[in-house]
C-alpha cells in the first residue's frame, strides 16, 4: 500500500511547527521569568531590625523635578526624605513655561492644582516673527479637555506650591540642608552626607537616593558622564503692563544674531529672554549690556513692545542664565538615580525641560509601583535600567527638537543656513499639518521621533523647492544640496548624542524588558 506524499509532508510540517513553537514558548517564558525575578526579589518583607519610619527614598533637591517626585512617591506610600539647599522661594528666569504635554503629566501626577492661585497664564500657542512678518501657531488642543493648555508663571511660585503639597503628606520629610557627598559602600550608594541649616554635619541613609539637584549639580559626576555644552546665555527682563501682539501666546522673534522670546508670567508681567550666543556676555556693571540691548536688540522687537522693552532695560533689573545642554549618559549605580536637569538638559528655547522631567517621573513611578521593598540594590539597579530606555522616545524628541530649532532659528552668514531659516518660517506659516505637526512635537502632545525627523527634512526639502522654482540653475542646485547637508549636519549629531537605538528602536534594547512583566 503506497503512502500519500501529502500526508507525509503534513506530518513533517506539523512536527517542525511544534518544535518551533516549543522553542519560542520556552524563550518567551525565560524572558518573562527574568523580568519577574527582579520584581519578586524586591517584594520581600522589610529586614529585621529596620526602623519602620526610616526613609525608603532620599531626594536631593526640591526644584520642579524633586518636589514633584517627592509628592508622587509620597502619595504612593513611600517614606521620602527630601533635602533642599534653600527652601525659600526661588527667583529664576527659566522654568516659567509649561507645555500642554507637561500639563497633562501634571494632571496624571495629581499636581494640576499647583498652577492655581499663582496668577499663572494659559498659553495656547506661539507667534513667530521674522522680517516684519508673523505667523500664529496654535497648539492642537481640539481633542483635549478645555482646561488643557500650556501654562506660564513665576517659576518660584510654582515650585513653592509643589513643595507645600509634598510636605503636606505625613510620610514626606522636607528638610533644608546642603548635600556634600553621596555615601558609597562597595560600589553601592547607601545615602548622603549633608550639612543642616544650622551647620551640623549629618548622614542620611535610604535604599534609593535620587539626585535632582539641578543644572549646577555637583553630585552627578559619579552617576553619569556629563558632557555639558553652553552654546549661549539668556538675558532676562520683565516687561510690565504691556500687551503682547497675540494674547495667551508665546512670541518668538527670529532676530539677529539669535532668537528673542516673550511670554506672560502673570496678568501684569511679560518675560523677555534675549539669547546671546557664545560664552562671553556684555558687562552689566559697566553698562555694556544695556547698550547692547538698546542698540542691537530693541530695533528688532515688535513695535507694540518697544517702549516697554526699553523701560525694562532702563530699570536695570537685568538677569542672565547660561543655556546648558547635556545628553543623558548614565552610569547605572546600585542605590542611586539621576533625574531632572542634573541628568539631562536641552536648550530652553522650546520650554521643554519641565515636560521631560514630569514625564520621567511618571515613568519612574510606574516602575517602582509594584516594588514593596527597595533594599536589594543590585536587583533594583538592574530593574531600573529600563527607566533610561522607556523615557527615551519622549525625552529625546523634545531634546532633539530644542537643539535643532535653536540652530535653525539662529542667524548665520552661510547662504544655505539662511535658506533653511527662511524655509522653516515659511513652512510653519503654511498652516494645517505643516504647523500642527511641528507644534504637536514642540508642545509634548505628540513626542514621536520619526515624526520629528520627517518634519525636519520636509522643511529642508521645502527649502530646496523654493530655491529651484520657478527657474532652477546650477548655482541654486548647489545651494539646495548644501541646504540638505546643513540640515543633516544639524540634526544627526543631536540624534547620535541621544542614542539612535534607544530613540527609534527602544524595543531592541535588552533593558526595555526589565520593566515589570505585566506592563
Amino acid at each position: 500500500m503506497s503512502i500519500d506524499p501529502y500526508i507525509v509532508g503534513s506530518v513533517v510540517v506539523s512536527l517542525l511547527g511544534f518544535l518551533l513553537f516549543s522553542a519560542v514558548a520556552k524563550s518567551t517564558r525565560t524572558r518573562s521569568e527574568e523580568r519577574s525575578e527582579v520584581v519578586e526579589k524586591t517584594k520581600v518583607g522589610r529586614r529585621s531590625g529596620e526602623e519602620e519610619d526610616a526613609a525608603e527614598v532620599i531626594i536631593v533637591g526640591a526644584g520642579v523635578a524633586g518636589a514633584a517626585l517627592a509628592h508622587t512617591l509620597g502619595k504612593e506610600g513611600r517614606r521620602v526624605h527630601v533635602i533642599e539647599r534653600d527652601l525659600t522661594e526661588p527667583d529664576r528666569i527659566v522654568g516659567e513655561l509649561l507645555q500642554p504635554g507637561g500639563y497633562l503629566k501634571l494632571i496624571e501626577l495629581g499636581l494640576e492644582d499647583c498652577v492655581e492661585n499663582i496668577d499663572a497664564q494659559r498659553v495656547l500657542g506661539y507667534a513667530l516673527f521674522k522680517d516684519g512678518k508673523n505667523a500664529r501657531l496654535s497648539y492642537p488642543l481640539e481633542k483635549f479637555h478645555s482646561d488643557v493648555a500650556g501654562r506660564s508663571f513665576h517659576n518660584g511660585r510654582f515650585i513653592q506650591r509643589m513643595r507645600e503639597k509634598a510636605a503636606s503628606l505625613p510620610n514626606v520629610r522636607l528638610e533644608q540642608g546642603t548635600v556634600t557627598s553621596l555615601l558609597e559602600e562597595n560600589g553601592t550608594i547607601k545615602g548622603v552626607q549633608y550639612k543642616t541649616k544650622s551647620g551640623q554635619e549629618l548622614k542620611a541613609y535610604a535604599p534609593l537616593t535620587i539626585v535632582c539637584d539641578g543644572c549646577f549639580s555637583n553630585l552627578r559626576r559619579s552617576l553619569c558622564e556629563p558632557k555639558v555644552e553652553v552654546p549661549s546665555h539668556f538675558v532676562g527682563l520683565v516687561l510690565e503692563n504691556c500687551q503682547l501682539p497675540f494674547s495667551n501666546h508665546g512670541h518668538v522673534i527670529l532676530a539677529d544674531p539669535s532668537p528673542i522670546l516673550f511670554y506672560p508670567i502673570s496678568s501684569t508681567e511679560v518675560r523677555c529672554l534675549v539669547d546671546v550666543p557664545g560664552q562671553k556676555l556684555p558687562s552689566i556693571a559697566n553698562g555694556e549690556m544695556a547698550s547692547y540691548l538698546k542698540s542691537i536688540v530693541a530695533p528688532q522687537v515688535p513695535p507694540e513692545l518697544y517702549d516697554s522693552f526699553v523701560a525694562a532695560v532702563d530699570k536695570a533689573n537685568i538677569r542672565t542664565m547660561p543655556n546648558r545642554s547635556m545628553p543623558a549618559a548614565p552610569h547605572p549605580t546600585p542605590g542611586a538615580l539621576l533625574m531632572g536637569d542634573a541628568f539631562n538638559m536641552r536648550h530652553p528655547l522650546t520650554g521643554g525641560g519641565m515636560t521631560v522631567a514630569l514625564s520621567d517621573i511618571v515613568v519612574l513611578r510606574n516602575l517602582l509601583r509594584p516594588l514593596h521593598d527597595l533594599s536589594d540594590a543590585a536587583s533594583l539597579c538592574k530593574y531600573l535600567e529600563s527607566f533610561y530606555t522607556l523615557r527615551k522616545p519622549v525625552a529625546s524628541t523634545i531634546n532633539t527638537l530644542a537643539g535643532a530649532l535653536y540652530k535653525v532659528f539662529s542667524s548665520s552668514p552661510d547662504r544655505a543656513r539662511k535658506e533653511m531659516r527662511q524655509a522653516c518660517f515659511d513652512y510653519l506659516s503654511l498652516g494645517g499639518v505643516f504647523s500642527t505637526g511641528p507644534v504637536a512635537l514642540l508642545s509634548g502632545l505628540n513626542p514621536r521621533p520619526l515624526s520629528l525627523v520627517a518634519h525636519f527634512f520636509a522643511v529642508a526639502i521645502y527649502g530646496v523647492g523654493r530655491l529651484l522654482l520657478p527657474y532652477p540653475s546650477p548655482g541654486r542646485f548647489l545651494i539646495g544640496a548644501r541646504l540638505i547637508s546643513a540640515a543633516s549636519g544639524i540634526i544627526f549629531p543631536i540624534i547620535k548624542a541621544e542614542g539612535v537605538r534607544q530613540m527609534f528602536f527602544p524595543a531592541t534594547v535588552p533593558a526595555y524588558y526589565r520593566a515589570r512583566a505585566d506592563q
